[in-house]
């Protein structure tokens, strides 16, 4: 009853005292505190078991960004797709910058796993982020560098 608690919360952003409601309908008296409890718990690791499930992207991606309005603030939009269109990762910075796009990287290939080719537009920080990646790729620089430690097992 715990991950299925977990996971209606997680999957349709319902509140801890509706969730609780929910789960007193199905006969489990829970207070929406020990709701919450569970969800910091325990949702980090229903996400590391569903980025094991998920299936594999192509061998080709396409990244690019773009200034989006969010809430009244303009913010870039970095994303990440694969040949088929799917959305693999995607990230909002308030600066188009080379730490940006490095960081952006860095989380897709974590999450993703290397693809063979990226296609990027002209931008410098873009080119930087993929100069980055591709040296960390091949032992020049550190896996302190990236960050990610996961990203550091696959570039290993």
């Amino acid at each position: 009853m715990i991950l299925f608690s977990v996971y209606f919360y997680v999957r349709f952003g319902v509140s801890y005292r509706d969730l609780e409601e929910i789960m007193a309908e199905r006969g489990v008296s829970v207070d929406h505190s020990t709701l919450n409890r569970w969800v910091i718990k325990y949702s980090p690791q229903v996400a590391q078991m569903a980025q094991k499930r998920k299936i594999k992207t192509a061998e080709s991606w396409r990244m690019d960004e773009t200034y989006v309005n969010v809430r009244g603030e303009w913010v870039y939009l970095y994303r990440a797709v694969d040949r088929d269109g799917q959305t693999l990762d995607f990230m909002l910075s308030t600066k188009r910058n080379t730490k940006a796009a490095k960081k952006f990287f860095a989380n897709a290939l974590c999450h993703n796993g290397i693809p063979k080719r990226i296609t990027i537009d002209k931008s410098r920080s873009n080119a930087a982020g993929i100069q980055e990646v591709n040296m960390i790729r091949k032992g020049q620089l550190g896996p302190s560098t990236c960050g990610f430690r996961q990203f550091a097992e696959l570039a290993g």
